[in-house]
């Protein structure tokens, strides 16, 4: 596994290597490995997909600057899907067909994860999403892996812990109409309502709605103890900020996508006091420390999310799959055949050490993990712990 990295050799390799990528490819050429990204790089929610791109330039840097694979320099060719599903496949296709990538990271959004899924399970070629949580995502075939765990293991946990440790009996939700947040909801109202508990009303709106009091005002009227909102940065940000509005005191609970910290920039007035679940908090090491100093450094202070850290594990995981298949003798003269030897090796993928702590795939390409539970205080996010359902209830498991 990698060694401790030396960060100003790194930064040099990161700075070199974004001033090549701005515009979301390099020159390329015969003696670079490809690897693309496909995630929204413009429009409302394009910080989701910056920092993920930027945490795979950084790690790609660092590669490159301790002298790449197999004699070759790794080069990564981004594509912005804004979010949405045709521009997804669009870049998907470019980046299948014109540029011959190797392995894909992401989609970064549902959505477009589960279309791009689908075509890189029909043409053999490895995606691997930071943040696409889905639980069909990784059930479209043997291809696709994730660094982020799964929706049905988020909402599993979310429903026990409201219920069991939160002690609540009758919640509402308000959910964005696309695959994430409707997945998210209907699996805490299917386990939350098996535990004895009601859901008082299940309101929705559209990606990109702007007003949310008719909402608020019918989940209101039936007097629920909390109300979930398992939402992106935008409509969550608005949701809350319309809530006080109305005079609205009730608890608010969310899920992984509050964990973007752009939400305390679009309403840090009104997040004191969320719940959220999301990916367990790595324990503190090295890796993680060199990853988060090195990200702020290479992109003007901004910190590092979750999915960032996911995404930099995720090329990481990609650079020992392709190390081990020119081991074994792959050339990329043969694209179809290394690909193929490609999913092998991350398939094999066995206590990988990154960022985010040791990662391990199930079968189906799950990661192998727990669920981070945090509390806001004002703009800052409190971890309270990890937790899984042992046995039909809640435990911590740090």
């Amino acid at each position: 596994m990698r060694g401790k990295k030396v960060l100003a050799l790194c930064m040099v390799a990161v700075f070199a290597l974004v001033s090549v990528f701005a515009n979301g490819s390099g020159e390329g050429g015969a003696d670079t490995i490809k690897i693309g990204f496909i995630g929204p790089l413009t429009g409302d929610n394009a910080n989701y997909g910056i920092r993920c791109s930027n945490a795979a330039r950084l790690a790609i840097g660092e590669i490159n600057a301790a002298g790449g694979i197999n004699g070759m320099q790794l080069e990564l060719i981004a594509e912005d899907s804004q979010g949405a599903v045709d521009r997804a496949i669009s870049s998907y296709e470019k980046l299948a067909y014109n540029d011959e990538v190797v392995a894909i990271i992401g989609p970064v959004f549902t959505s477009p994860a589960l279309a791009v899924a689908q075509r890189c399970n029909e043409d053999g070629i490895v995606m691997v999403t930071p943040s696409a949580t889905h639980r069909d995502v990784t059930a479209l075939g043997n291809w696709v892996y994730r660094t982020v765990p799964s929706d049905a293991l988020q909402a599993e946990v979310a429903a026990h812990y409201f219920y069991e440790v939160l002690g609540y009996r009758r919640i509402a939700c308000l959910y964005a109409m696309n695959d994430y947040s409707q997945g998210l909801a209907e699996g805490v109202e299917e386990i939350f309502t098996e535990l004895g508990g009601e859901i008082t009303s299940m309101q929705t709106c559209m990606v990109g709605d702007r007003d949310f009091r008719t909402q608020l005002g019918q989940i209101r009227s039936t007097n629920p103890e909390a109300i979930y909102i398992p939402n992106y940065t935008v409509e969550d940000a608005q949701i809350l900020e319309q809530a006080a509005q109305l005079g609205m005191t009730t608890p608010f609970l969310s899920s992984d996508g509050f964990s973007d910290p752009e939400v305390y920039n679009l309403a840090g007035d009104y997040t004191n006091g969320v719940i959220y679940v999301g990916p367990a908090q790595a324990e503190a090491s090295t890796l993680l420390a060199d990853f988060s100093a090195a990200y702020s450094a290479a992109y003007n202070g901004d910190a590092p999310d979750s999915f960032a850290t996911n995404s930099y594990d995720a090329t990481y995981i990609l650079r020992d799959a392709i190390a081990r298949v020119f081991e074994n003798g792959g050339d990329l003269a043969d694209i179809d055949a290394f690909r193929s030897s490609v999913n092998d090796q991350v398939k094999a993928t066995d206590d990988f050490e990154g960022a985010n702590g040791t990662i391990n795939f199930a079968a189906n390409g799950d990661m192998v993990a727990s669920q981070g539970v945090y509390r806001v205080e004002n703009q800052t996010p409190i971890y309270i712990g990890s937790y899984q359902v042992v046995d039909g209830h809640i435990v911590q498991v740090d």
